[in-house]
């Protein structure tokens, strides 16, 4: 979608609570700038203030929430992002990178509650305009480095436990096979610096920069 309406691009960078995503989003938006690119970062949820609110909802809600109701407030989040947000900005030409965006409902709600991947896809579609990124990370990590990470307090969804995560990160390894072009598994578990390098280094070839 993004080749047919401007030069602007989109990047995800994904993976389970604890993997160093929001990091590397944070230097690979640098790193485009120094590249000389107009570049924005994103967060999901969030990043507007309508997805703002429902992350809230989401993270901290007291009261139970039913896994359909969560998977929707997700999409929902995400669809206000795309449009008031990361549409304009790639049909302007700059490039946006999101920590997180469509991947992590498949994986989430779909591997980590047990719902319908086939079924988050399609609302996923529907919420997202059909846009799909031009390249996503997959920042890998276990379960046990993913612990020895993680602040002690957490959200809603951090609680939910390692079988809950190691759900979770299996569905990402299904996506990573099944796109492995589009979705690029990295060893999260190198050091921080090694991690960047070699994100940058898929980021120059796939975009010739």
């Amino acid at each position: 979608m993004t080749e047919s309406i401007s030069s602007g691009k989109f990047i995800t960078v994904e993976g389970i609570d604890g993997c160093g995503k929001t990091t590397q989003a944070e230097f690979i938006v640098d790193g485009l700038a120094d590249a000389g690119l107009s570049a924005k970062l994103v967060r999901e949820p969030g990043g507007d203030p309508i997805s703002e609110s429902i992350r809230k909802l989401l993270l901290h809600a007291e009261e139970s929430m039913s896994d359909r109701a969560e998977a929707l407030l997700m999409i929902a989040s995400r669809a206000q992002l795309t449009d008031k947000v990361i549409l304009p900005q790639i049909i302007n030409g700059s490039w946006v990178v999101a920590d997180r965006y469509a991947d992590s409902t498949l994986a989430y709600q779909g591997g980590g509650r047990g719902l319908s991947v086939q079924s988050l896809d399609s609302i996923n579609q529907f919420g997202t305009y059909t846009l799909k990124p031009d390249l996503t990370f997959f920042i890998d990590i276990s379960i046990d480095v993913a612990n020895s990470r993680m602040r002690v307090e957490r959200d809603r969804i951090e609680k939910e436990g390692n079988e809950f995560q190691q759900r979770v990160r299996e569905q990402y390894l299904k996506l990573h096979e099944s796109d492995p072009n589009r979705f690029i598994l990295i060893n999260g578990e190198q050091s921080v610096d090694n991690v960047r390098k070699e994100i940058w280094t898929h980021i120059k070839e796939n975009f010739e920069l």
